[in-house]
């Protein structure tokens, strides 16, 4: 027994702990780069899922729970599925996996399908939308995964994002650095906009006529619309988010509340007036 094997033996007999050597990850190459299904029809369970874009702060937990409350849709707590990801741990099975033709990126595609399946068929509904404020930084692979996959998009004025993401945890999110991360995401909102198809949802129409907006909705998703999506409270949607409850307590006949008054120009800060002129809020 080697010295090495000494010591592992006796931090084992005496812990109860192994220790182990843990490997470099292996910088990803060219054979990684993500790519559409090699077969559609086998590598892929789900078909035309439902992508939320939006930036945090933006009532995607709200649209999230209109929609999971609709018969035929199936919208689970966020997944962060992107961050699902797949090593090759010994060369043999790189070998063997490169054998049967899939690279790391494949099999991490059919790990995020096969988990997003799982989710849908459990619930028995029709329609999987996938909500995660952090898949507008991978839009484009999310298309490689699924080349049929739909997009919804969902904005709100950008004073109004900053402003939630601050008062949620202001001893830890000063303003002005929650200027700074919020518009890194609806930066990567707008890329996404413009470089994909799908309906725009504003959240101040979505809350003074979640009707008029769900119907909408509903027409661009290919279902007939519920009056159930206006009665969110009522169902179980799994966990919820803080603060949701808030909102059940403001439906009344069927109509949500609108909330926070639009900011005025002149509180808008210099960094968040590009974003807010493109999104068409008025910024002068």
């Amino acid at each position: 027994m080697s010295w090495k094997q000494k010591v592992r033996a006796t931090v084992a007999q005496r812990t109860g702990y192994e220790l182990r050597r843990v490997a470099a990850p292996r910088p990803r190459t060219e054979h990684d780069v993500p790519r559409p299904p090699a077969d559609p029809e086998h590598d892929r369970l789900l078909r035309a899922p439902v992508f939320l874009l939006s930036s945090v702060r933006s009532g995607s937990t709200l649209l999230r729970l209109m929609l999971d409350s609709h018969p035929l849709v199936h919208a689970p707590h966020e997944t962060h599925v992107r961050r699902l990801g797949v090593e090759f741990r010994t060369p043999p099975v790189r070998q063997a996996m490169e054998a049967c033709g899939h690279r790391r990126t494949d099999l991490e595609h059919l790990l995020w399908d096969r988990v997003l399946h799982r989710e849908l068929a459990r619930s028995g509904k029709r329609v999987l939308v996938e909500k995660t404020p952090s898949n507008v930084f991978v839009w484009q692979r999310i298309r490689k995964c699924w080349p049929d996959a739909r997009f919804v998009f969902l904005i709100r004025h950008p004073l109004s994002i900053a402003r939630s993401w601050h008062e949620a945890d202001p001893e830890n999110r000063p303003f002005d650095l929650a200027v700074e991360r919020t518009l890194h995401y609806m930066k990567a909102l707008q890329r996404a906009r413009r470089g994909l198809s799908g309906p725009t949802l504003r959240y101040e129409d979505l809350v003074a006529d979640p009707e008029a907006e769900t119907r909408r909705l509903c027409a661009a998703l290919g279902v007939p619309w519920d009056a159930a999506m206006l009665e969110y409270g009522a169902h179980d949607h799994g966990e919820i988010a803080k603060g949701i409850g808030d909102w059940r307590e403001k439906i009344t006949t069927g109509r949500v509340q609108p909330g926070r008054p639009l900011p005025s120009p002149e509180e808008i800060p210099e960094l968040l007036l590009p974003i807010t002129r493109t999104w068409g809020y008025p910024a002068s």
